[in-house]
């Protein structure tokens, strides 16, 4: 079979058992575990390395939390598959297992967005100057091929917006912490600017007018 017809929707993923320690945030699902120590972490990255049948996994130990992100990439596919479900629950039985626990809360994902006129005249500067190459299955995303800079996509304008910035961050977030998150951004200063596609996304600006989008996988392609 195919990684494309393995494929599975974040509501897919979400309605399986097992995965409560785990949240869809962009294209992959991801959970934070709380680590009482570097060793500890270490331990529970190394339990995670021995798990059996499973693709390699994103794995980033910090002191105080391990964070662990499932997502497949190949050439022409950036998603989950149905093994990334059996390989969610081991990873948290493995962590059961070590005292660790999960706060969803924690998750989020950060992209950049530049918007532009014409995405074939700039797009060659920025993979040339972020050492980037094309998703591949998504014209107009970048990724880093190293797996450690946030994903860069454009957005094709009508016409040149002057007064108006031409980057912004998407923040993925939670879907069960998006309104949260907005709710405090506003709390610090911020405005709404719309709220049209929420709870897909919500577009906010800081108080000079720099956006921000807060998104999660909520009414998007299931």
């Amino acid at each position: 079979m195919t990684e494309t017809a393995q494929r599975i929707s974040p509501a897919q993923f979400h309605q399986a058992e097992g995965v409560g320690d785990w949240r869809v945030i962009g294209d992959g699902a991801c959970a934070w575990f709380r680590i009482p120590s570097f060793a500890a972490g270490a331990r529970f990255v190394q339990a995670i390395s021995e798990l059996p049948g499973t693709p390699a996994p994103d794995v980033d130990l910090r002191d105080g939390a391990v964070t662990v992100r499932l997502i497949r990439w190949v050439p022409g596919f950036f998603g989950m598959t149905e093994a990334h479900v059996a390989q969610a629950r081991q990873i948290s039985a493995a962590a059961r297992e070590l005292g660790l626990t999960a706060d969803p809360s924690r998750a989020q994902n950060v992209q950049i967005c530049l918007d532009a006129l014409v995405v074939p005249d700039v797009m060659p500067f920025w993979l040339a100057v972020l050492g980037y190459t094309e998703r591949g299955d998504c014209p107009g995303d970048m990724i880093d091929p190293r797996q450690r800079g946030p994903l860069v996509y454009f957005q094709e304008m009508d016409a040149p917006r002057p007064q108006r910035n031409r980057i912004h961050l998407d923040i993925w977030v939670a879907h069960d912490q998006a309104e949260a998150r907005v709710a405090a951004a506003l709390a610090a200063g911020g405005r709404l600017v719309t709220d049209e596609h929420a709870p897909s996304w919500w577009v906010l600006a800081d108080a000079e007018g720099n956006e921000v989008c807060i998104g999660t996988w909520l009414t998007r392609a299931e």
